[in-house]
């Protein structure tokens, strides 16, 4: 059960399936007294959700969540806050047909032999993307504490598909372009190029994969609990959760091991009487703590494995060579759905952080509601 759980004292638990008959999450440890926006919830969820352009799935799920519990009079409780989605677009006839070939990329393998068989198949199961959606919404509360406590914002946006990479864009260019095109690229020429790329991948059958940069402003100094509860550890740990997700690099990442010390070394100076770092190669954090600056980290994806060429497999029940054609509906990249996932879950592992930092109180308000 542990595995389905992220957070120390801010906690998400996930649960439901691909085809199952809904996903939800359950959070704890959101503070008591925060006003609740539905429809900024519901707005990220819309950012996420297929069905949206040409180059993405075409499973059309409405995505709409429904609070079960934890909230009253649009208030906080300080209670478990229970949020599900219904599935209601699912196909799974086309699963009976491929569950005893994995399809390579997939965890379908794997997951046949850990679980004896008894996992559910359809659509991925718990291994599906479909499970991001409740990334987006225990992310979407804490992105409202984090916002309304501590002005602490998180921008997530697409910065390579398919080898094309876009250029360093200022955060006002993120903030109001990373959201205006089908790939979420604040660099509207390289997105230009990136839809073309995903759109000829998709006519031949294949897909691409790329890489998620985010950006998280306004950070107090010393979140992080070193030396397992660093808080690249934790964001590392989350965000591997995601499916299609290869790798997590912070700040210089790996390109800092090809540089001099005195290259990647960020120098400290005093700006308005705030000491900050004149670069930020240590991407915001330093011995597992952040040191002030804007935390700075990129994710990458691998090509989406479900693709319409011919591919080579095994029959698990006939113990023989076989070859696959997936069938169904699906992402040519998911790249262009995941900014809302990674800003989402970065920002629940903040939260949760500055909770255990003692730097956002419990009960919100100085006043009680009631008298």
């Amino acid at each position: 059960m542990l595995a389905n759980i992220i957070g120390e004292r801010l906690i998400a638990l996930n649960f439901g399936e691909s085809h199952g008959r809904c996903i939800g999450v359950v959070v704890d440890g959101i503070p008591a007294g925060l006003k609740l926006d539905e429809e900024y919830i519901q707005q990220k969820l819309d950012l996420r959700k297929p069905g949206q352009s040409i180059i993405t799935t075409q499973r059309r799920e409405e995505d709409k969540f429904e609070i079960l519990s934890g909230i009253f009079n649009n208030y906080t409780t300080g209670a478990p806050i229970c949020m599900i989605i219904w599935n209601k677009d699912q196909d799974s006839r086309v699963y009976e047909l491929i569950k005893n070939t994995p399809r390579p990329g997939h965890a379908d393998y794997p997951a046949y032999i850990k679980y004896h068989g008894y996992n559910d198949y359809r659509g991925g199961g718990r291994f599906s993307g479909r499970l991001t959606a409740t990334f987006v919404m225990a992310g979407a509360l804490a992105e409202i504490l984090l916002k309304n406590t501590l002005g602490i914002e998180v921008l997530a946006y697409t910065r390579e598909i398919g080898g094309i990479k876009a250029r360093e864009s200022s955060i006002e260019e993120i903030k109001e372009l990373r959201y205006s095109n089908e790939v979420r690229c604040p660099d509207l020429d390289a997105a230009k190029d990136m839809r073309e790329a995903i759109l000829k991948a998709k006519r031949e059958g294949d897909s691409l994969g790329g890489v998620i940069e985010c950006i998280a402003l306004n950070i107090p100094t010393g979140l992080g609990e070193p030396i397992f509860g660093a808080l690249e550890s934790d964001l590392a740990r989350v965000l591997f959760g995601i499916p299609s997700v290869k790798g997590v690099e912070f700040g210089s990442g790996f390109k800092g091991s090809s540089l001099k010390g005195s290259e990647n070394n960020d120098a400290y100076e005093f700006r308005d009487g705030k000491v900050i770092t004149i670069t930020n190669n240590s991407g915001g954090i330093l011995g597992g703590l952040s040191n002030g600056m804007p935390i700075r980290l990129r994710v990458a994806f691998k090509p989406a494995s479900s693709i319409a060429k011919k591919q080579k497999t095994v029959d698990l029940v006939k113990k023989e060579e076989s070859e696959i054609i997936v069938p169904g509906r699906h992402d040519p990249c998911v790249v262009p759905r995941a900014p809302p996932v990674v800003e989402g879950l970065v920002a629940f592992i903040l939260a949760d952080h500055a909770i255990r930092a003692n730097l956002i109180p419990m009960v919100l308000g100085n006043e009680h509601r009631r008298t």
